[in-house]
């Protein structure tokens, strides 16, 4: 890729002005290129107030004929190669990258890559916690909120970097260190066209490893990802009842003893005992056990429960809310499919009310009914996917179906059907665009509502 000498006065565009584009968009003109970026959507008064400052010139609401005039395209997270401005700068013969590409050879630092279908975010977040509190100099960006192109030019021991199946699409340059995929589980097919690419696109963070580096994985992803298991740079985590043995290095989590242990050959090593993470749920050991042998695999061995202290989580995943006479608030609006939030509710114990909905994503809800039939005592549905859902409950046997309107009326009905006692928890299965701009503001909602009622009681 690019040289920072290599950008001087080039014309780049840069599709897309969200948290990637802009920081994609500061970085070249900082590097001496003429920066144009075009956006389909139309910009608020701060993003253009920026590109003034900056020195960007930008379109909004569209793209035009401009956008192809330049020496390089790059594609911001979300930007897909079907985008009708990818597909005319192709035809153009203009060159086209994605962010990671761009950004590799500006980066300074051992990379820690973190994807996957769910807890990709927490176990960014934690690992940055983890190596900030061993002294070392950390940075976490990427798809967790933060712009990766914030970090480059910069030294660091460690970037942490959540990264999305749509950055990786792109991906050819970028190596990591360490790569670690939480899960599988089918999400954005409407982006990628299929589950057998989105899993591709995921893999692509283990096909551009260096020899030297590191892979942490499910052991029942091993086979999708296309990761043999006489690998030696391959570390699968297991449930150890569930182990089948063929990895030489595992992460396992017992029940019995309520353990989590790293085995490299012959050698095994407890890391933590499920009580020192200070996380809700089943999900959140698995994502605790990665990131506790991710930092045992980097050569820094012994005290994770004290490198988890001090870690409060994520807002909007399995979050605590409020306890109000016998009735527990959770707030997991950022289960926005089916995989995550089928995983909160088999992690989470006791009766549950689940308010489930918003816009879909075009998933298949028959696997979403059949643990709502299991694990719920009570399914308020709302949003334009309420009749899609519905249908799914019905079809799998289940009659405890509650049709809600809004938030409000659904927060009062989810805790009326558990009569006292229970958890009533916020996970829709679907994204929020059909009511609020993004998951935060629908937690946020929904936070401000179980509060209200708080105040009330």
């Amino acid at each position: 890729m690019e040289s920072a000498n290599d950008l001087q006065g080039k014309r780049i565009t840069i599709i897309g002005s969200g948290v990637s584009g802009k920081g994609l968009a500061f970085l070249a003109a900082r590097l001496g290129a003429s920066v144009f970026v075009t956006e389909k959507k139309h910009l608020d008064e701060d993003a253009r107030a920026m590109f003034r400052e900056k020195g960007i010139a930008w379109e909004e609401d569209g793209h035009s004929g401009r956008a192809c005039e330049a020496d390089l395209v790059v594609a911001g997270s979300g930007i897909p190669p079907s985008a009708p401005v990818v597909v005319e700068a192709v035809k153009r013969r203009i060159p086209v990258t994605g962010e990671l590409d761009f950004l590799a050879p500006f980066l300074r630092g051992r990379i820690i890559g973190v994807t996957g279908s769910n807890g990709k975010s927490t176990t960014t977040a934690l690992l940055g916690h983890m190596l900030t509190r061993k002294g070392f100099a950390v940075s976490v960006a990427g798809n967790i909120g933060t712009s990766l192109a914030d970090s480059a030019l910069r030294v660091w021991d460690f970037i942490v970097v959540e990264l999305s199946s749509f950055q990786l699409h792109w991906n050819s340059c970028l190596s990591c260190s360490v790569a670690v995929v939480t899960n599988l589980a089918p999400d954005h097919i409407d982006w990628h066209g299929s589950y057998d690419e989105y899993v591709r696109a995921k893999a692509r963070i283990i096909t551009t490893l260096g020899e030297s580096g590191l892979a942490v994985i499910q052991e029942r992803d091993r086979a999708a990802l296309g990761a043999a298991s006489e690998d030696e740079r391959l570390v699968c985590f297991s449930w150890k009842g569930e182990f089948s043995g063929r990895c030489e290095k595992a992460i396992l989590a017992d029940e019995n003893s309520r353990s989590v242990y790293i085995r490299t050959g012959k050698d095994e090593e407890k890391l933590f005992d499920f009580d020192d993470l200070p996380l809700i749920g089943r999900h959140n050991i698995e994502n605790g056990s990665m990131a506790a042998g991710v930092i045992h695999l980097l050569g820094e061995k012994g005290g994770a429960a004290s490198l988890f202290s001090g870690f409060k989580g994520l807002p909007h995943r399995c979050e605590k809310v409020a306890e109000i006479g016998g009735i527990l608030f959770i707030d997991d609006s950022k289960g926005t499919n089916v995989a995550s939030t089928c995983t909160a509710l088999t992690s989470i114990e006791g009766p549950k009310a689940i308010i489930l909905g918003g816009q879909g994503k075009g998933e298949d809800y028959a696997p979403l009914a059949e643990t709502v039939r299991r694990e719920a005592a009570a399914a308020v549905v709302m949003g334009e996917e309420r009749e899609k859902i519905v249908r799914a409950l019905r079809e799998a046997g289940y009659g405890a179906i509650i049709e809600a309107e809004g938030m409000e009326d659904a927060v009062r009905k989810a805790a009326s059907a558990l009569a006292g006692k229970g958890v009533v928890l916020l996970s829709p299965a679907c994204t929020s665009w059909d009511m609020y701009p993004n998951y935060k503001k629908r937690g946020e909602h929904f936070r401000n509502i179980v509060l209200s009622l708080e105040e009330n009681s």
